[in-house]
Order: structure tokens, then C-alpha cells, then sequence
């Protein structure tokens, strides 16, 4: 299948198994972000309220880096069909605009009904830890691949 995901199913999930999901954060981001979540704080969209925090800049949201996590979890390890049931996360560092993500995750224990815990950790481009968390999921029961779906162009302004 061209275009496809493809899960692990919980049976052939190892300790210690991981995966990676990157993403550059851009304004387009960050715009998207606020309008989809209603976040309008001025530390994220506005240059010139940002400049008088501690950050000196705008930011990303903190939930930005929580959503390329559930995208990883759902795209990578274990993939489609998992569910997600809780997160933990810290937030250590703040995520510029232009800073290139990369979302680790390690599986970190098998749990009966087909639960797993899965360290998830977010870098910048400079290897600095800017997140840091674990999810337990329900992961799949069987093996799937399916076509990743095209999503809607979707405009700003």
C-alpha cells in the first residue's frame, strides 16, 4: 500500500523497542494550534508580548509537543488502532518556532489487557530534552495496514 500505516500489534511489542516522529514547528503550527484548541495566550502569537516574559520570544504551546506524541503513538509505535489512555509530561525547556522536534519512544512494560507503557521523550534539534513523559496505551490486538488519510487543506486569516 502506498501512502499506509501500519501498526504493531501487542504480541510483538518488545521492551525496549522504539520509534521516532519529527516535525519542525512553523507559525502555520502554532496558528493551527490556537485556533483548534482556543489557546490564545499572547506568549504564542504575540512577538511583542513575548518579548516582556522570562522566554524573551513566542513559544509553542506545551500541548503542541503533547499532540506530535499522540501523532507518534498513533503513526509509529504501536500505531493504528492503539488507544490512548493516560500521559504524564513534563515540560523542561520551551519549544521555539523553527526548532526541529523529534519525538523518542521506547516501550517501557507490557501490562495485562493489552496495556503498555511507552516512554515518551521530545528533543530539539540540539538533543535537549524539552518534554518528557509516558503514555499507557491499549495497543492493537492484530496486525494492520491501512491508507493514511489525506487531510483537508486548511487555510489561516
Amino acid at each position: 500500500m502506498s501512502d499506509s500505516l501500519s501498526n504493531i500489534p501487542y504480541d510483538e511489542l518488545q521492551i525496549g523497542q522504539s520509534a521516532n516522529y519529527q516535525k519542525t514547528v512553523g507559525e502555520r503550527d502554532i496558528q493551527l494550534f490556537a485556533a483548534m484548541s482556543g489557546d490564545c495566550n499572547p506568549l504564542h502569537l504575540d512577538e511583542d508580548f513575548a518579548k516582556t516574559t522570562m522566554f524573551k520570544q513566542r513559544i509553542a504551546h506545551g500541548m503542541f509537543s503533547g499532540a506530535l506524541i499522540s501523532a507518534a503513538v498513533a503513526c509509529e509505535l504501536p500505531g493504528p488502532g492503539t488507544i490512548y489512555v493516560g500521559q504524564t509530561m513534563s515540560f523542561l525547556k520551551p519549544v521555539k518556532l523553527g526548532d526541529c522536534l523529534t519525538v523518542r519512544l521506547e516501550v517501557l512494560e507490557k501490562l495485562p489487557k493489552f496495556r503498555v507503557k511507552i516512554a515518551t521523550k521530545v528533543l530539539n534539534q540540539h538533543e535537549e530534552l524539552v518534554v518528557d513523559g509516558v503514555a499507557e496505551i491499549i495497543a492493537p490486538r492484530k496486525q494492520q495496514q491501512v491508507l493514511k488519510v489525506n487531510l483537508p487543506p486548511v487555510t489561516i486569516g
